[in-house]
């Protein structure tokens, strides 16, 4: 376990990360949210990273209340990442350690965080099983 009180995020981060962009229409981010299974998206345009979008974001356009009237489908999935995506993000840097990163991700209940270098530029994802595997390699006697 002492290798993994050494471990940094940069030794086990995701590098290659899909990403949209803020002109990605709902129908476009809909059909990359069902192909590869994942909740959320980062939003990355010239390299870095401008926000995150998630199946939440998603599913939030189609939430209206008595007051409004009930748009058409078809205008809703015109709509952009840009519309919807979230700007406030918590992320880790390469070089932070991943004890910081699994207590992030208990106490916040979050299942990955952007890996972001300096200029906010995505350097990649650290996820839950990231994370998993650095503590099974820190581990007597594994591999």
């Amino acid at each position: 376990m002492y290798r993994f009180l050494e471990s940094t995020t940069g030794q086990y981060m995701t590098p290659a990360v899909k990403s949209v962009t803020r002109q990605c229409s709902m129908a476009e981010l809909e059909t990359l949210f069902q192909q590869n299974d994942f909740d959320a998206l980062p939003v990355v345009e010239g390299g870095s990273m401008l926000g995150i979008v998630t199946k939440f974001d998603f599913l939030r356009i189609f939430a209206f209340t008595t007051g409004q009237m009930v748009p058409r489908y078809d205008e809703l999935m015109k709509r952009t990442v840009g519309d919807v995506m979230t700007e406030a993000v918590v992320h880790v840097e390469p070089t932070t350690p991943l004890t910081r990163v699994l207590q992030l991700m208990v106490n916040l209940k979050i299942r990955s965080f952007p890996v972001l270098g300096p200029n906010r530029q995505m350097l990649g994802v650290i996820s839950r099983g990231d994370v998993m595997r650095a503590l099974k390699q820190s581990a007597p006697g594994a591999r």
